[in-house]
């Protein structure tokens, strides 16, 4: 099977085509709010998706939590998919599918513990794909993603086995471990950002071995 990989956390035209020619299948925009280090202005995110060419998918990562603003930020950055890091209403989901039927939605689920796999009946009637990752959405300061750590891949791929949507894995992913991560969670894609990163640059390098891990993972 030929497993999915998207690069987050593009800042630049330059990293959107580094990506593409290490042979990358989406890209991903940290649109969040409030900002942190990896946020991008909607607008520059407009600008570097549209110089996008298909069939790679470009995915916006949004904080909001309606489907009215999640609607208007996708519409705002042009982006082909949306990511929802947030665990939203899923009554929003269901509206958010209704107006943007033609978008790829993918749910972040943060992976805190077992509990996470309650989460696939709540959201799956409404979505396109999963996306597991290791933020802390329930902590006292909330993290939701970009944590550069490991979860608990047990209960990654009991969720996998489980979901009736294709399943993302994310979180501390690196050249090094990712076909271990892929033989025992068995995801539809992998998503990283920190481990292909040096100083916070897009690192040539790391992307090109980490590219050449998951397909040779893939085919072997």
């Amino acid at each position: 099977m030929h497993t999915r990989i998207k690069i987050c956390c593009i800042a630049s035209e330059d990293e959107a085509r580094m990506a593409i020619a290490a042979g990358i299948d989406a890209l991903g925009f940290v649109g969040v709010w409030p900002p942190t280090p990896r946020t991008v202005p909607d607008t520059r995110i407009a600008e570097i998706a549209a110089q996008v060419p298909p069939p790679i998918e470009t995915f916006l990562l949004t904080s909001e939590t309606s489907a009215e603003a999640i609607s208007a930020h996708i519409r705002e950055t042009g982006t082909t998919g949306v990511q929802i890091v947030h665990p939203i209403n899923p009554e929003e989901s269901a509206r958010l599918a209704v107006l943007e039927r033609a978008v790829r939605r993918i749910q972040v689920i943060h992976v805190e513990g077992p509990g996470a796999l309650d989460l696939i009946p709540v959201y799956a009637p409404h979505i396109d794909a999963f996306l597991l990752d290791s933020g802390r959405p329930n902590a006292r300061a909330p993290v939701l993603g970009g944590t550069g750590e490991i979860h608990d891949w047990e209960v990654s791929a009991a969720f996998v086995a489980a979901s009736p949507r294709p399943v993302f894995l994310a979180g501390g992913l690196t050249p090094d471990n990712v076909r271990d991560a892929m033989v025992q969670v068995q995801p539809f894609g992998v998503d990283l950002c920190t481990g292909v990163r040096t100083d916070g640059r897009l690192d040539p390098g790391k992307l090109t071995e980490f590219v050449a891990a998951v397909r040779n993972a893939s085919t072997g």
